[in-house]
């Protein structure tokens, strides 16, 4: 999936929007009036991101034994895991996983 389409399904499930445009050589959304424009770059921007897990419900674990680190949902009722995502333990990782996970719950919604 194109880093577009990530952004575009991450920013659905996240009810940011609408989105106005898309700059690849920024790697960014152009978000409009609903919350005033502004740019939106979780795949570059760390604390985008955590707002987005935040905002999503998406938990972070990292796993140490493995240098890596897990992102995923977890099913309200039965408290299992799911949308399981799995990168190794760096900051631009996290951030791809984070976006990919929230993809995950705009592509569901759609």
């Amino acid at each position: 999936m194109s880093d577009q389409a990530l952004l575009e399904l991450a920013a659905k499930a996240a009810g940011i929007g609408p989105v106005l445009c898309y700059e690849s050589a920024r790697n960014l959304l152009r978000i409009g009036p609903r919350s005033g424009y502004r740019l939106w770059c979780p795949l570059d921007d760390s604390e985008s991101a955590l707002r987005l897990a935040l905002s999503l419900g998406i938990c972070i674990q990292p796993i140490p034994d493995c240098d890596t680190v897990q992102v995923y949902q977890v099913h309200g009722d039965t408290g299992e895991p799911f949308n399981i995502h799995t990168a190794a333990n760096g900051d631009i990782e996290l951030r791809r996983i984070i976006v990919q996970a929230a993809a995950e719950i705009g592509k569901a919604t759609a």
